[in-house]
C-alpha cells in the first residue's frame, strides 16, 4: 500500500562469549537498566497474580508497552514524511519538490509496516497468554497438593495414629493425581504456545524487514533523479524532466509491496502444522487483506506472488550529478500513480 494524492495538503555492551550467549544478567543490572513505567490500577494487578503466573504476566505486559512505541514510531514517521513534503514543495525547486513528495510517500509507507508489526506484535503477545492463564488454572492444584502434603506431616508429627491421617493420605493420592494432569496439560501448552508466538512475532519481522528493505531501495532510485551537480553563480540549472520516472519508481514500489509473500523455514507443530507457518501465520498470509489508501481513494489488494522478481538490485549506489534513468519501467504497471 502506497499513499497518493493530488495535493499535499492532503497528506497530512562488552563481555565474554559466553555471557554474550544469555541475555540474563545479574538482578542489579537488570534493576537498574529496566524501563520504569508509571503506577496504575492495572499495574496492581500483577500483584496478586499467582506466583506462578507472575514473571509471563510481567512479559505480557511490557509487551504492551512495546507495542505501543512501534504505534508510535508509525505515526512520527509519518509526520516526519508530511513535514519533508511541503518543505519539499515551499522550495519552488520543481526536481526538489517531487523528489521530495515521493520520498515522503515511500517513508510514510515505512511508518505504515511499523504500525503494522506492533498490530502482529500484539497477536503474538495474546498467543502467550494461553500460557498465563493455564500457569493461573494450575497454581491452585499445586497449592491443594502443597498444603495436604503439609498437613499431612504436621499430623505424623503429633498424632502418627490418628484416623484423620489415612483421610488426607487418600486425598493426597487424588489431588496428586489431579495435579499430574493439570501439570501435563501446562508443559504441553507452553511448548506448543511459546512455539507459536514466538514463530509468528518472527515472521512479522522478517516481513516488517524485507518489505521496507524494498521500500529503502526504491527511495534510493529516486535520490538518482536528483542533480545535484552545482551551478555557477547566475547559471540555470536543467529543466527537471524526471516526473515520469518517479511516478514508476513508486508504481514498482507498490507492485514488490504486492508480489511479496513469506519464504520462512518451516517451525513444525507436535499436533502437526502443515505449512511452516503457525496457525496465526497462516491465517495473516492466507487472507488477502485489502487496504484503503489515504488520500488518493484507491483500494490495493496486498495479494502474496513470489518475492523472487523485486525490481531493486542489492548493491545499488546513489549516484551524483547528472543521472540517465537506470531502470526499464515495470511491465507489472497496473497501478498508476494519480
Amino acid at each position: 500500500m502506497l499513499r497518493r494524492s493530488d495535493s499535499r495538503k492532503s497528506r497530512e555492551k562488552s563481555g565474554d562469549r559466553n555471557r554474550a550467549l544469555s541475555i540474563r544478567s545479574n538482578k542489579k543490572e537488570s534493576s537498574s537498566s529496566a524501563p520504569r513505567h508509571g503506577f496504575s490500577i492495572s499495574s496492581l494487578r500483577g500483584t496478586v497474580q499467582p506466583e506462578l503466573s507472575k514473571k509471563l504476566y510481567k512479559l505480557i505486559k511490557s509487551e504492551n508497552h512495546l507495542i505501543s512505541n512501534y504505534e508510535a514510531a508509525g505515526k512520527e514517521r509519518l509526520s516526519i514524511a508530511t513535514q519533508l513534503s511541503d518543505w519539499g514543495e515551499s522550495t519552488n525547486d520543481d526536481a526538489i519538490s517531487d523528489i521530495s513528495d515521493k520520498v515522503g510517500v515511500l517513508l510514510s509507507e515505512i511508518g505504515e509496516q511499523e504500525d503494522l508489526y506492533a498490530h502482529n506484535i500484539d497477536d503474538s503477545r495474546a498467543i502467550l497468554k494461553a500460557i498465563r492463564n493455564t500457569e493461573k488454572s494450575v497454581q491452585p492444584s499445586r497449592d491443594n497438593k502443597a498444603k495436604l502434603m503439609d498437613e499431612i506431616a504436621k499430623l505424623k508429627a503429633k498424632e502418627p495414629q490418628s484416623a484423620k491421617l489415612v483421610i488426607l493420605e487418600q486425598e493426597l493420592v487424588r489431588a496428586e493425581a489431579e495435579n499430574l494432569v493439570a501439570e501435563a496439560q501446562l508443559t504441553n501448552i507452553t511448548r506448543q504456545k511459546l512455539k507459536e508466538a514466538y514463530a509468528a512475532e518472527f515472521a512479522s519481522t522478517i516481513e516488517r524487514a524485507e518489505k521496507q528493505i524494498m521500500l529503502a531501495r526504491h527511495g534510493r532510485r529516486l535520490l538518482n533523479l536528483l542533480d545535484d551537480t552545482p551551478v555557477v553563480p547566475g547559471d540555470q540549472r536543467n529543466p527537471y524532466h524526471h516526473a515520469n520516472e518517479a511516478r514508476q519508481i513508486l508504481n514498482d514500489a507498490e507492485d514488490d509491496l504486492k508480489d511479496w509473500q513469506p519464504d520462512l523455514e518451516e517451525v513444525p507443530s507436535g499436533r502437526g502444522v502443515e505449512s511452516g507457518l503457525p496457525s496465526a501465520e497462516q491465517h495473516r498470509y492466507q487472507t488477502p487483506a485489502a487496504e484503503s489508501v489515504t488520500g488518493g481513494g484507491s483500494v490495493i489488494q496486498h495479494e502474496p506472488v513470489a518475492a523472487e522478481g523485486s525490481r531493486v538490485s542489492s548493491g545499488g549506489s546513489v549516484t551524483t550529478g547528472p543521472v540517465e534513468p537506470s531502470y526499464a519501467p515495470s511491465e507489472a504497471g497496473t497501478s498508476q500513480v494519480v
